[in-house]
């Protein structure tokens, strides 16, 4: 059943998420779900009648008439969606994540291309400067080597943004799992990133009381921050990879809600729903024009302990 299942939310995922809609799936998967067991009753095999079950339900165009959501395949024939499939969205996470790592790089030779003006370079400050100038223009050229390629190797993945595309429902629990799967490392490289921004002005603190020497300190400040901050774009570069191809199924049709971090909640109430679009903004910025008109900050963070309250309570109230 869980093949069948599968199939069923492919075959929907691009058509709006509408009541209609809804109903019209939980039909089918109910005529499904008779035949099936009719014919695994009279003793059909599991393949035999999930694959007899497929070929009599399984053209949308053939039965949308009777489901009572023509009008709506006709819409979905208009748009255009382009199917990515599993092998290309692999393909793309894999270059994402090298893109990202390259990018990352980039930006710490960066930071680190002012170290040269840091230190002093024998006896004479003159040759100090040139050996300075040559250091930075020679990590900035790198970095922007490495901008430049990691731009024209993410280029062949334009499509995703300029096309109406689309993930089957067996993509997207891949992807959801393989972004699972990295959280962790995520949660990590970015503590680890933060933890190092701020230990960055240790060496300030330990070698001074060493009388080392100054600039050597800065140099190692910057490379600690360099590493810090390399870590935070790495797992940004990564985890944006995961939320592009999850985001492919567009928020307003079936295929959004495949996996959890895509459902969205959907109220019984227009206005509540329109209200509740615009609800956490609407809470940051009283938030802010609160904190900054009367700098009570110590007591102005009640709002978000207050707007949680009411959230929960309109999700109770008015959720489908």
């Amino acid at each position: 059943m869980e093949t069948i299942s599968n199939y069923l939310e492919t075959m929907f995922a691009k058509l709006p998420n509408t009541a209609e809609t809804r109903k019209a799936k939980n039909e089918l998967w109910q005529m499904m779900e008779d035949k099936y067991t009719e014919l695994r009753n009279e003793g059909r095999t599991e393949n035999e009648a999930i694959g007899i079950v497929i070929s009599e339900f399984g053209n949308l165009d053939e039965i949308a008439e009777d489901l009572g959501i023509k009008n709506l395949m006709v819409q979905e024939q208009i748009g255009g969606f382009k199917t990515v499939t599993l092998e290309e969205v692999k393909a793309y996470l894999r270059d994402k994540a090298r893109a990202g790592y390259m990018r990352a790089l980039g930006v710490f030779l960066c930071i680190i291309s002012v170290c040269g003006f840091l230190v002093r370079v024998g006896d004479s400050w003159s040759r100090s400067g040139q050996f300075a100038l040559v250091f930075m223009f020679s990590m900035i050229a790198v970095a922007v080597g490495l901008f430049v390629f990691s731009g024209i190797t993410m280029g062949k993945w334009e499509y995703f943004k300029t096309h109406q595309c689309s993930i089957s429902f067996a993509t997207a629990e891949y992807v959801h799992n393989q972004r699972e799967s990295f959280r962790m490392t995520h949660a990590m490289m970015i503590t680890i990133g933060v933890i190092l921004c701020i230990l960055s002005v240790l060496p300030h603190m330990i070698f001074g009381m060493l009388s080392w020497s100054v600039g050597f300190t800065n140099v190692l400040m910057f490379i600690i921050v360099g590493v810090g901050v390399f870590l935070f774009v790495a797992a940004g570069n990564i985890g944006g990879g995961y939320a592009t191809v999850l985001s492919l199924n567009k928020s307003d049709t079936m295929g959004a809600a495949f996996v959890p971090s895509q459902r969205q909640v959907r109220y019984n109430n227009k206005t509540v729903e329109a209200v509740m679009s615009v609800y956490w903004p609407s809470v940051t910025c009283i938030y802010l024009c609160w904190s900054f008109l009367t700098f009570h900050w110590h007591y102005t963070w009640i709002v978000w302990v207050i707007a949680g309250v009411v959230e929960s309570l309109i999700k109770t109230m008015y959720r489908e």
